[in-house]
This record gives structure tokens, C-alpha cells and sequence, in this order.
């Protein structure tokens, strides 16, 4: 049996973990069923927002008209568009383990669990005091062998389609509808209810589907009844809530219907690792599980599925095992963004939520068109949506939706880590006419409706 100082099962941000161990001097093991970074690299994150640049460029061509501009596209090399996507995939797994020192054995295959510090790989076993489990999480299985998830379009081989069927309504199929209908990939977005990107605040969501729908074809209160594959393509019968039938066909068929626990493969049975009702595995305030010495960090505990989080996990983690970190890791929030056309950010919990936890709160929300560089996009859809506890000023929740969401809420993010009080964001100086500006009058509406809410109290 095989000793070491730290046994890593999944090589995507965790990998970190073992190359600030290995610089320690510990003896590492890291496996890896697939390729190293994880799927947010390979598979994810990163390869899609390199289509979404693509994707951007288009959309602005095709509607240049909105700033008089009268343009036509005459080609989109969708082949080299993914050509050089699958160029900077095939780079990372090599780049990841270039890190490494002579500290870390690199083991490709599938870790099982013979016991609680017992790892099975290959027909070998290994040992080590600490064990780290960060295997991520895989899509749910499409319906028919035929049909893609996620994993399969990075890299994406073979014949790229000329029509695709996407199916699902959170920010996968958003951000994938809104690459494929923009290059010109004749694209249908089947959803399976009459809203979109649910988990988003009810007000962002609504205008999201307005504005999406102008360019991607959507069919809502649709799923798919048939399916029948035959010379390269999708003959699918889709059904509606009224219960009534229409034929549709594609060359490609997507699911992106969410994502699930990729702990199946552990053998935890075998071990005093637990794992709630949807299959994650279940830790306490140090990451630790049942099983004393074995660590979870990651989407496969099911908490935050981002990779920021994981990020913040795995380098917390490092400090615990290796550097006398006494405290906890505490989330003071979790912002996440959609990168789409309209492009969304957020940040602490949507006014549907404070309802359901029967919180004081009060909202506002505003328009960007007091920036002139807002003004220059000729966009009348941007808002800022704040939530806010109104004896405290302390910001609930913020909610995006506009070009650069995802820059703009940083903004607020660096005032939720310091002291969370929204009279920051009114009293601070911006710089003029920058896109940021537009936080400011939403600041002070907001910061008006806390004092005629405290006035009437």
C-alpha cells in the first residue's frame, strides 16, 4: 500500500491544494478520472464565455441599427470559432500539471473507497492521514444517446450542427441558446414553464425573457414527448401544457436540465461519509465529513456550485490542514452572474426569498439612463434592484441586469465585505460618466425609500 501525506480525488481547483502541499515538502496523490481543471475550464465556465465573446460580437453587428448603423454580417466561421475554443482546451490538462513537483504523484482513473483512509485506484491502494474529495458534479444524463449535455460540446467534435434543440431554463441553456442563435445556428429554446432563469429575483427574470426572447426562439409550457433519431437528425414530438402535439426537427438536441452529485463512483458506502437526500456529501464548518480526516470542498458538497466558491474553499482548506487556521470559513455573501444577452449579476437573496423568510425589507429599483456612457448603449431595459433592511441600511440583496453586470457589482461587493451600510455607495465619488455611475442613483432612491420608510414608522 501506497503511503502519502494528502490524497486529492478530483483535479479541478483542488489542484491547487496539492501544489501549495507539495511545496510544503507533503507527499501527494491527486486523481483524476478525466482531465485536470476540472470541468469549469475544460468543460465549463471558461470555454463557454470564449463562445460568449463570439457571441457578443455578432449581437452588436446584427443590431447596429439601434445607433443608426446600417451593417450586414457576410460569414461567421462558426468551424474556426470552435476550432479555436478546442485549441485552448486541449492546453489546460498539460498546464495543470506542469505545477507539479516530484512531491505529487498524478494518477488517472477513478478513486473508490475501501475504507475511510483507504483509496482504491487501478487496482492499487493508497493511504494518507488527509484525504480531500472534490469531484464536482456531472449534468444530468440526456434522454437519448444521441442527444448532448454540456460535456459533450467541449470539445465539441465532429460536424458542427446547423439547427440545435436546447432544453432547459437556468443560465446553461441561456448562455449556450444565446451563443448558438447568435453565430447563426438556427436555435429553439424549449422551456418547460412560463419563466426563465427562476432562481433570479421575479422582477429581473421578467425583464430577462422579454428582452432574451427578441433574439433567441423560445417555446414555454413545452417539453419534449418523442424522440426519434434517424440520418443525422432529431424528429421531436413536443408536447404543451394544453396537451397539444407539433413536430419539430434539428441536427443536434441539448438537455441542459441542471446539474447533479458525481459522488456515485466513491463506494462511500464504505465509509462513515454521509450524504443528504440529493447526494452531496454532507461536512461540517471546517469541510470535514463523518469520516475524520476526509474533507469535501467544491460542488460536491452540494452548498454553493460556483467556482469562485471552490476557490475560496479549497485555498481556506490549505490553511487548516496546513498553515494552524483555527476559524471557519464565512461567506459574507455569493454573488454569481448569467453572461448572456441581457447579461445578469446578483448578490444575496431576491425579494421572492425575503418574502418566504418573512423579513423586514424594502426595495428599489432603478434605471441606468442618468449615465451617459448607460445612455450610450441605447439599452432602456438596465435596472438596479436593491433590498434592504431598512433599520440598518445593510444591503439583503442587489440584482443586476445590464451590460457588464458582472463589473458593476463589485462595486457593491466591496461594500458588503467592509460594512454592508448602501449610504456607502451614495456618498462615494465616481468617476464620470463611467457605466458605474448608475449605481449611484439607484444608492440614493434607494437610501430615500429607507428614510420615508423609517419617517412612517
Amino acid at each position: 500500500m501506497k503511503k502519502f501525506d494528502l490524497i486529492i480525488i478530483g483535479a479541478g481547483r483542488a489542484s491547487n491544494l496539492a501544489v501549495s502541499a507539495s511545496k510544503m515538502g507533503k507527499k501527494v496523490a491527486i486523481i483524476e478520472k478525466s482531465k485536470f481543471g476540472g470541468t469549469c475550464p475544460n468543460r465549463g465556465c471558461v470555454p463557454s464565455k470564449l463562445l460568449i465573446g463570439y457571441a457578443h460580437v455578432a449581437r452588436a453587428i446584427k443590431e447596429s441599427n439601434r445607433h443608426f448603423i446600417d451593417s450586414t454580417i457576410n460569414k461567421i466561421d462558426v468551424e474556426k470559432i470552435f476550432e479555436e475554443t478546442n485549441n485552448y482546451i486541449s492546453k489546460i490538462d498539460p498546464a495543470y500539471k506542469k505545477r507539479f513537483n516530484e512531491n505529487v504523484e498524478v494518477i488517472y482513473g477513478t478513486g473508490k473507497f475501501v475504507s475511510n483512509n483507504i483509496i482504491s485506484v487501478n487496482g492499487e491502494e493508497l493511504t494518507a492521514p488527509k484525504i480531500v474529495i472534490a469531484t464536482g458534479t456531472k449534468p444530468i444524463k440526456a434522454p437519448h444517446e444521441k442527444a448532448w449535455t454540456s460535456d459533450d460540446i467541449f470539445p465539441l467534435k465532429g460536424e458542427i450542427p446547423k439547427s440545435i434543440t436546447i432544453v432547459g431554463s437556468g443560465f446553461i441553456a441561456c448562455e449556450l441558446a444565446n451563443f448558438f442563435s447568435a453565430v447563426g445556428i438556427e436555435t429553439k429554446l424549449l422551456v418547460r414553464s412560463q419563466r426563465i432563469l427562476s432562481n433570479e429575483d421575479s422582477d429581473i427574470s421578467a425583464i430577462f425573457k422579454e428582452e432574451f426572447s427578441k433574439n433567441v426562439d423560445i417555446l414555454f409550457d413545452t417539453s419534449i414527448d418523442e424522440i426519434d433519431y434517424k440520418d443525422k437528425q432529431f424528429n421531436l414530438i413536443l408536447i404543451n401544457k394544453e396537451n397539444q402535439k407539433s413536430k419539430h426537427s434539428s441536427q443536434a438536441l441539448l438537455y441542459a436540465t441542471g446539474r447533479q452529485s458525481n459522488t456515485d463512483s466513491l463506494d462511500l458506502q464504505n465509509t462513515d461519509i454521509q450524504v443528504n437526500d440529493r447526494g452531496y456529501i454532507k461536512r461540517d464548518e471546517f469541510f470535514e465529513t463523518n469520516a475524520k480526516g476526509v474533507y469535501v470542498v467544491g460542488d460536491a458538497s452540494g452548498e454553493h456550485m460556483l467556482q469562485h466558491a471552490a476557490a475560496q474553499e479549497v485555498n481556506h482548506l490549505g490553511k487548516l490542514l496546513f498553515e494552524n487556521e483555527s476559524k471557519a470559513l464565512k461567506f459574507k455573501y455569493m454573488p454569481h452572474a448569467v453572461f448572456t444577452e441581457p447579461e445578469i449579476a446578483s448578490v444575496g437573496i431576491t425579494e421572492q426569498k425575503a418574502k418566504e423568510l418573512n423579513i423586514k425589507y424594502v426595495t428599489s429599483t432603478t434605471n441606468w439612463l442618468a449615465s451617459a456612457k448607460a445612455m450610450s448603449t441605447r439599452l432602456k431595459y438596465p435596472r438596479t434592484k436593491f433590498i434592504i433592511n431598512p433599520d440598518t441600511y445593510e444591503i439583503l440583496g442587489c440584482h443586476l441586469i445590464g451590460p457588464e453586470s458582472s463589473t458593476m457589482m463589485h462595486q457593491i461587493l466591496v461594500v458588503m465585505h467592509l460594512d454592508n451600510d448602501i449610504r456607502h455607495l451614495k456618498e462615494m465619488l465616481y468617476i464620470h460618466p463611467a457605466l458605474n455611475e448608475a449605481i449611484l442613483p439607484a444608492a440614493v432612491n434607494t437610501v430615500k425609500v429607507v428614510e420615508a420608510y423609517k419617517k412612517d414608522k
